[in-house]
């Protein structure tokens, strides 16, 4: 995926203007959060389930070697393999070679961020190899030549009139109930139906079935992937060679874990109690089994994650990608996630992100938050993402990121801030001339130096010439 994380402000100046953008983030956001509490509130463990998965993550990531080693092994004793990957192109490579050695034409996929992390469509597009995304809004999106918007929801940002353009375009000859191309409907049903039928022959012509992993189980080498749709059973069954494109800190130690995990995930993503699968994969099929795939390897991408360990950053190595906070971030749901320029948007994109694709083009990122922590107040893994958000604009400062006017401005106000006499005086002074200025208007509509604010909202005038501190003190007096 191209990285415009450096053009997120003119991104998200685009995204404000499109109507299409404004129906499609109205509709779905605001339930996907509303689901999210009501599911919550059914269940009255759900906080203590949220206290304990971040106990298991915490503690998987203090011992990470020893839990992926034994994966590892597990793997490996039920007929896997694994491959161990530090870049994306080692992992791209590793992939292709894999593909090549069944000559390989075609691959279906699974909903998989890590796959679009490295890069993997277009890679196997440049070897002659043809990828099919199966999950719906995977599918939609290549369809429209277009990277995911959403974590879980890759088409978020479509309307479905949208999506019934795009199926009218590739699927010229596609036949329902006797209608020819041209008079399709909108409704969904409809055209989940279409997208069913036109993918019911691609697991069956595909070589290679690709998947990623929400969970990786130390004990019993076993791979998981929780779906609402049923294509990853499909995708990971039908083919000869099943390939499992992981990161590093999906391993898990147990299947006891995982049921604990599992009853925050679905409830944090989609408002369910469960999603409709939840599939493991153990491996190769053996000798008595009637289908499965001849091979069975997992591909374990590092980029860069071993760095975070034992930093700032590492809580966000406790992210299970339920999308939670994209849902109820009040930013993320009026620019939409294309406007962040990577893989990852949202929040967890705006912590992430700059150590993934560095500072200096996703400088931008950490500003993009109101800071009102929606997002670590509704995370099931307790991600305290406005405090990394936070220490990447001091990151951003120290090391000259930023525009200088901007540097100036902050240490100015800095030095005011740590003099309370000049704080005091600065303030007295604003206060009086916006209250003298505004008098009789009752707003300002532009103010050359709260532009940030002005230019998409009006700025109440103060109905006092007196500062907050004054009129305290005066009450108080009184």
């Amino acid at each position: 995926m191209p990285i415009t994380a450096q053009d997120f402000e003119a991104n998200a100046s685009k995204a404000l203007r499109d109507p299409n953008l404004r129906k499609a983030m109205d509709i779905i956001g605001g339930p996907m959060a509303s689901r999210r509490v009501e599911t919550a509130r059914e269940l009255p463990e759900f906080e203590a389930l949220r206290d304990e998965g971040v106990k298991i993550k915490n503690h998987v990531l203090q011992h990470i070697d020893l839990y992926l080693e034994k994966f590892e092994q597990q793997v490996t004793a039920r007929g896997g393999r694994v491959h161990w990957c530090r870049t994306p192109r080692e992992a791209r490579e590793t992939i292709l070679s894999l593909c090549q050695s069944r000559n390989a034409k075609t691959v279906t996929k699974g909903k998989s961020m890590v796959s679009e992390e490295i890069g993997l469509n277009d890679f196997l597009l440049e070897h002659g190899i043809q990828p099919v995304e199966t999950d719906l809004g995977e599918y939609i999106i290549q369809l429209a030549h277009e990277p995911p918007s959403h974590i879980i929801g890759p088409a978020l940002h479509k309307t479905r009139e949208q999506v019934a353009e795009l199926f009218e375009e590739h699927h010229p000859d596609y036949e329902l109930h006797g209608k020819k191309a041209g008079t399709r409907s909108t409704e969904p049903q409809v055209l989940v139906t279409e997208a069913r039928v036109v993918l019911r022959d691609r697991y069956f012509q595909a070589d290679v079935g690709i998947t990623g992993a929400n969970f990786l189980i130390a004990e019993t080498g076993a791979t998981v992937i929780v779906t609402n749709e049923g294509n990853g059973d499909l995708t990971q069954s039908l083919p000869k060679m099943h390939i499992v494109v992981s990161s590093i800190e999906k391993v898990i130690p147990n299947l006891e874990d995982l049921s604990t995990i599992l009853r925050v995930l679905a409830r944090s993503a989609t408002g369910q109690e469960m999603s409709c699968y939840t599939t493991l994969s153990c491996g190769p099929k053996r000798p008595e089994d009637v289908g499965g795939p001849e091979e069975f390897h997992v591909v374990l991408v590092d980029n860069g994650r071993s760095e975070m360990l034992g930093t700032e950053l590492q809580p966000l190595m406790r992210c299970i990608r339920c999308g939670a906070c994209m849902n109820n971030c009040p930013v993320y749901r009026s620019v939409g996630g294309h406007a962040y320029g990577w893989v990852y948007p949202g929040p967890i994109g705006a912590a992430l992100d700059p150590h993934m694709i560095g500072l200096e083009a996703a400088r931008h990122l950490p500003n993009a938050s109101t800071f009102c922590g929606k997002c670590e107040e509704v995370c099931p893994m307790r991600i305290p993402l406005p405090d990394i958000m936070r220490w990447w604009r001091e990151q951003a400062h120290e090391k000259q990121i930023t525009p200088p006017l901007q540097r100036w401005g902050i240490e100015a106000w800095a030095f005011a801030a740590k003099t309370p006499w000049l704080y005091r005086l600065g303030t007295r002074v604003a206060i009086a001339a916006l209250h003298m200025f505004g008098k009789g208007k009752g707003r300002f509509r532009s103010l050359p130096l709260a532009s940030g604010w002005t230019d998409g909202r009006d700025l109440p005038a103060p109905q006092s010439g007196e500062t907050f501190m004054a009129q305290y003190k005066k009450r108080k007096a009184s």
